[in-house]
């Protein structure tokens, strides 16, 4: 569809306002729809607390790891955690 065509469809003349609207929706469906994810995965370490985030990145959509009992060896999310750790950190990070 042409931009001539979506301003006849929405009763307007003025084509600068149209395309603004236009990019705007764009935009909105870019967040929503969560184009151009890529998969990054890393080795996790014993006795390692950190770990260096690609520069690139953006958003974090799922962490995902293989559980000390998991036994289908597949991957599962971990969980965000809202509340203070009941673990306490002996490293005082």
């Amino acid at each position: 569809m042409k931009v001539k065509e979506i301003m006849e469809r929405a009763g307007t003349n003025q084509t600068g306002r149209a395309i603004a609207y236009i990019k705007d929706a764009l935009d909105e469906m870019n967040i929503l729809s969560e184009t151009h994810i890529t998969t990054q995965r890393m080795d996790i370490n014993a006795n390692q607390r950190f770990y260096n985030i690609p520069n690139d990145s953006l958003k974090i959509l799922d962490i995902r790891c293989k559980h000390h009992n998991n036994t289908d060896n597949t991957y599962r999310s971990v969980p965000r955690s809202i509340y203070e750790p009941k673990i306490v950190d002996d490293d005082g990070i």
